[in-house]
């Protein structure tokens, strides 16, 4: 009797236990989550002080073009007061400059650094599942050949075939409880990791505030006219409005 060559398919026996698959795809799930927080959260925060950046600079930018206007040339309360106001919008952008870098160097490099180790984690559990379908396609061939007529030549490729499957079974065995292992630890190494940068977020956002409070009220000091409530000033510039308007450079067609 010749021996027929035969499909090798998924194995009949349970190799991995449904709980520890489970367990598998829950662990491996939270850090799938984690890596897109990660990278959804760097991004903003690079957003966020682009954004920064570009309004201080737009301030101070505002108060020079105000500076060189000719009016600050014809009235020197009008100077002094585009004056102040290029002063504190320097020094906003002094303060904010030095916000952007803190936060680049204590949250944005270690969301950075936290992201660089997802590609190594996503390589170790594409080489676990390799191994795995190794280990399935091995112990289907062994579990074909121990339904086979017990013959000579059947029961070598079954000697041949269980040989070949012990160490890609440990091969699996290893990789998967080493994931099992180090990937719920990695996920709670996530708070340590993280609470000194978010924390020297904080720090940054309220000294960066405290100092803009500062700033714009000393502003207000120079600016305010002793005795002007805001009803009057608002009156005054309703006033000047008017004589604009009444203008026949402006007046409606």
């Amino acid at each position: 009797m010749s021996w027929i060559p035969f499909k090798i398919g998924q194995p009949k026996k349970q190799i991995v236990p449904k709980t520890v698959e489970r367990d598998f795809e829950r662990e491996y799930g939270k850090l799938q989550q984690l890596e897109e927080q990660t990278k959804r959260l760097q991004k903003d925060m690079k957003k966020s002080t682009d954004a920064d950046l570009a309004m201080s600079k737009s301030a101070v930018k505002i108060s020079l073009d105000l500076l060189s206007n000719p009016l600050c040339e014809q009235d020197q309360d009008f100077l002094n007061m585009v004056t102040a106001l290029d002063t504190a919008m320097k020094r906003m952008d002094a303060f904010n400059q030095e916000k952007v870098n803190q936060i680049q160097k204590t949250v944005i490099e270690p969301l950075k650094k936290f992201g660089s180790v997802f590609p190594s984690l996503n390589m170790a559990v594409k080489r676990r599942e390799q191994a795995l379908q190794d280990y399935r396609r091995l112990q289907a061939k062994v579990e074909k050949y121990e339904e086979k007529e017990k013959t000579g030549p059947v029961l070598a490729k079954l000697h041949q075939a269980r040989e070949e499957l012990r160490p890609v079974r440990e091969d699996f065995e290893a990789k998967n409880k080493q994931l099992l292992d180090e990937m719920p630890r990695f996920y709670a190494s996530r708070l340590d990791y993280f609470q000194p940068s978010f924390e020297s977020l904080i720090r940054a956002q309220v000294v960066y505030y405290s100092e803009m409070h500062k700033i714009f009220g000393d502003l207000t000091q120079q600016l305010d006219q002793p005795g002007y409530s805001d009803e009057q000033r608002e009156r005054e510039n309703e006033a000047k409005l008017s004589e604009l308007r009444a203008l026949s450079i402006v007046a409606d067609d």
